[in-house]
């Protein structure tokens, strides 16, 4: 969405970039979809703990690939946000049920640890996709059949969102239910999950602590990263090009991104190997996150191409090697019967509940902050935003609870 929300909020709603209608539209864009992806997210959590973690993982990849497709022929603003949250519904359904089916695949702690890490690491060639998918769309639309009567580029972007759902339909049937889940659904020794469970004395500190690092953590592309691609199109040497040369930059800036996302998800699967505390491993990358995004939004993004390049790489290594930490470190602190419940807590309530409230920060004190243009204004505003929430997520590491042994809580 980061990368195709200014032009199709300019096409669809007729807004100009910068202007507050167009940054509440951005802002509602970022902000109602994942509020409700969090709280339909945390019922995908209870239905994996209660119909399998196969039949849900299969149903959210193709609810998102369907509704990215139908979203590329929406006729207004409207319409593409309803589009919008069905798909980041299934994302957030994915994302428990993926990394708990592949925790519970894999029962040797260092196996799992290892895969559950190169996997995530797998996500970003998603990104560079939808990246490459950009660029070409905005080289070559009119060499493509016309949607909804033109060439938007966003349109033919959004269409290449039904890709996963072809091999999957593909490998479905060869796709191995959990044997863990299995065995207890089997023996009758699974019971229904409750979501009381999370708060009592067991779990209570558990499931409050991750939820809020989780929403500190998640704050950082929804308030900041998110918003870079359009920070580009302020710079000096870029805004007073051709609107189909700034697409192209634009394209490259989510490039980089990407690039960035990728070498944080593998430098945290190599990190795993070398480092076993939990509070160390999300430590390695908060503390430098502290640098980083200052960097980045308060003086590379208003500065050159070339800096910003630089500045969206090392914050997108940052934030994703951390989300990696939460693909790892959820499975192994809740017990089968509540492991998707309680990390769909965590994850959805924390992440796209709370941590969501970031969109809305930057997009609403853009309009207030100082700075040369709308996107000078809206770079210090992410930065702000990033760097409150990089302060509270960092004292609430103290609070982070090791789990018990290498082993899956049973």
């Amino acid at each position: 969405m980061a990368l195709i929300v200014r032009p199709a909020v300019t096409d669809l709603g007729h807004l100009r970039p910068g202007a507050p209608a167009f940054n509440l539209w951005v802002g509602l864009f970022f902000y109602i979809p994942n509020v409700l992806a969090g709280v339909f997210g945390l019922l995908g959590g209870y239905f994996t703990d209660l119909f399998g973690r196969k039949r849900i993982l299969v149903w959210s990849i193709l609810l998102y690939s369907v509704s990215a497709c139908a979203a590329s022929f929406s006729t207004s603003l409207t319409q593409l946000l309803i589009f919008r949250c069905t798909t980041l519904i299934g994302v957030s359904v994915e994302f428990v049920a993926a990394i708990t089916w592949l925790a519970e695949l894999f029962p040797h702690p260092k196996r799992r640890e290892s895969i559950l890490g190169f996997t995530q690491a797998c996500h970003t060639v998603g990104g560079l996709m939808v990246a490459g998918a950009y660029y070409l769309a905005v080289t070559h639309a009119e060499a493509v059949p016309m949607i909804r009567g033109g060439h938007e580029a966003w349109r033919y972007t959004l269409l290449s969102g039904l890709i996963p759902a072809i091999p999957l339909l593909l490998v479905r049937p060869f796709l191995p239910e959990s044997p863990l889940w299995r065995e207890r659904k089997s023996t009758s020794r699974l019971e229904r999950p409750r979501l009381s469970e999370l708060f009592q004395p067991a779990l209570r500190k558990t499931t409050l602590v991750a939820t809020f690092l989780f929403a500190c953590s998640w704050a950082l592309p929804l308030g900041a990263i998110q918003h870079t691609v359009r920070m580009a199109s302020g710079l000096a040497e870029v805004q007073n090009l051709p609107p189909r040369q700034i697409e192209q930059i634009s394209s490259g800036v989510q490039l980089f991104q990407e690039l960035g996302g990728g070498t944080g998800r593998i430098l945290f699967a190599l990190l795993i190997i070398h480092v076993v505390s939990q509070r160390r491993r999300v430590l390695c990358f908060f503390v430098p996150s502290l640098i980083v995004f200052p960097f980045l939004y308060f003086f590379a993004a208003t500065r050159t191409l070339a800096l910003l390049h630089l500045g969206i790489f090392l914050a997108t290594m940052l934030f994703n090697g951390l989300h990696s930490f939460w693909g790892n470190y959820l499975p192994r602190v809740y017990p089968t019967r509540l492991r998707c419940t309680g990390e769909s807590f965590a994850a959805n309530i924390g992440g796209r509940v709370i941590g969501v409230s970031a969109a809305l920060m930057t997009t609403t004190l853009s309009n207030a902050m100082p700075g040369a243009g709308h996107a000078a204004q809206l770079a210090h505003s992410a930065g702000t935003v990033a760097l409150f929430f990089l302060i509270l997520g960092l004292a609430g590491t103290f609070w982070l609870r090791e789990p018990d042994g290498d082993r899956l809580p049973d």
